[in-house]
């Protein structure tokens, strides 16, 4: 009776034990399913980061992408346009008899006796005749196949100079002064021939501020087609521009641009993308960081058609 009741408090407790494991080992076997539904759920998170980055790495190389066909296009599209306005645009050489110096030396107390006694010889100048000569330098652009070309009256303002036109295939052509605007600091002078290239006239009335221009001219006089690039930093600008022979002229509703315009850009053309003139270019302020000025071109169109032929 007693190994009876002993056998069976062992079973019991050997089911006991048993019954102990398998809970444990159900407890375990839960929290094994957590932690590896919890690891699905960090690499899930995981892995949306890393579409993420994916997706704005793509995002960023497109962009630079089509950036970089901007840029590409833009400048694209500033070659094309200097290419076919540059044979259009000419430098203008101001030439004028001037007189021709030499010195001589004598005595500035001419025939006093007093003096008579004193070596005294003092430099002077005196004229032996007269030489043609360079006096200035100024640009300007054709509008006419027959020879018609727009520039500064400033640049031509001397009726006693002679000009000489220089057309970008290094030929040289005698100008004469066809008009001189009384309103405005623009005038017209023809060379002879036919079949220039011309350039066409925009509408400075569609400009904004922020717009590319370019600028076109002979550089200081000595740099034919040289090429500067900005933008439109103003429009009814108003200044007072001093000319070569100190005369002082009022401008009105003109174009300021930080295009570089040197001396001797005076007259030559203020160019939108498209290649059509938007501006004559006038005037700089000298020691300022390129703040330069061109006459809007409707200003001038109705002068220019009345008098081209």
């Amino acid at each position: 009776m007693m190994k009876s009741l002993l056998k069976n408090i062992f079973v019991l407790v050997v089911l006991i034990v048993f019954l102990l494991f398998c809970f444990y080992l159900a407890i375990e076997n839960y929290q094994l399913r957590q932690d590896v539904g919890n690891y699905k759920s960090s690499l899930s998170v995981i892995e949306e980061q890393i579409q993420k980055l994916t997706d704005g790495q793509t995002a960023n190389t497109e962009t630079i992408r089509r950036l970089s066909l901007t840029v590409s296009s833009k400048q694209n599209q500033l070659t094309d346009t200097v290419s076919k306005a540059a044979p259009s645009v000419v430098s203008i050489v101001i030439s004028k008899m001037v007189p021709q110096l030499e010195v001589a030396y004598v005595n500035p107390f001419g025939d006093d006796p007093f003096f008579q006694g004193f070596n005294i010889q003092v430099p002077v100048y005196k004229q032996k005749g007269v030489e043609k000569k360079e006096v200035g330098a100024g640009s300007g652009f054709i509008v006419g196949s027959n020879g018609y070309i727009i520039t500064n009256k400033h640049v031509v303002y001397d009726d006693q100079a002679e000009y000489t036109v220089l057309l970008p295939k290094g030929e040289q052509k005698t100008a004469t002064v066809v008009y001189k605007d009384p309103n405005n600091d623009m005038a017209i002078i023809k060379i002879t021939g036919s079949g220039y290239p011309t350039l066409p006239l925009g509408n400075s009335d569609n400009l904004e501020p922020g717009q590319t221009v370019v600028a076109i001219g002979n550089a200081l006089g000595q740099f034919s087609n040289s090429v500067s690039v900005g933008v439109i930093s103003g429009l009814g600008r108003t200044i007072e521009a001093q000319q070569s022979n100190g005369a002082i002229e009022k401008l009105t509703n003109i174009i300021q641009t930080d295009a570089a315009i040197n001396p001797g850009n005076s007259g030559g053309p203020l160019l939108d993308l498209n290649g059509n003139v938007v501006g004559v270019n006038v005037a700089t302020v000298y020691g300022s960081n390129s703040i330069s000025f061109s006459i809007p071109i409707n200003t001038l169109k109705r002068v220019i058609y009345n008098h081209i032929k």
